[in-house]
């Protein structure tokens, strides 16, 4: 059995917990579950990333799904698809 280091397996952990947070999310988002839950959840994986030195990559991914939330807790329509 191959052995990894300490800390690639804590990184390897925290991408999986920030994955679970953002679908979790998601999932939530899909459900009509409260905005604030969906932000927690959001928020989470943003905060995991932070500590792990992971933010850089996964923000950009948060600061979408936030914007997203934003969006239609304003009510506004879903944008139109792009033309095929």
């Amino acid at each position: 059995m191959r052995e990894y280091p300490t800390r690639a397996v804590e990184t390897d952990e925290a991408r999986q917990r920030i994955h679970d947070l953002l679908v979790t999310g998601d999932n939530r988002l899909k459900q009509g579950v409260a905005a604030a839950k969906i932000r927690q959840s959001y928020e989470q994986a943003l905060a995991v990333a932070r500590e792990h030195g992971l933010e850089d990559s996964i923000r950009p991914l948060v600061e979408i799904r936030l914007a997203d939330l934003e969006r239609l807790a304003g009510g506004s329509p879903p944008p139109d698809p792009p033309a095929a």
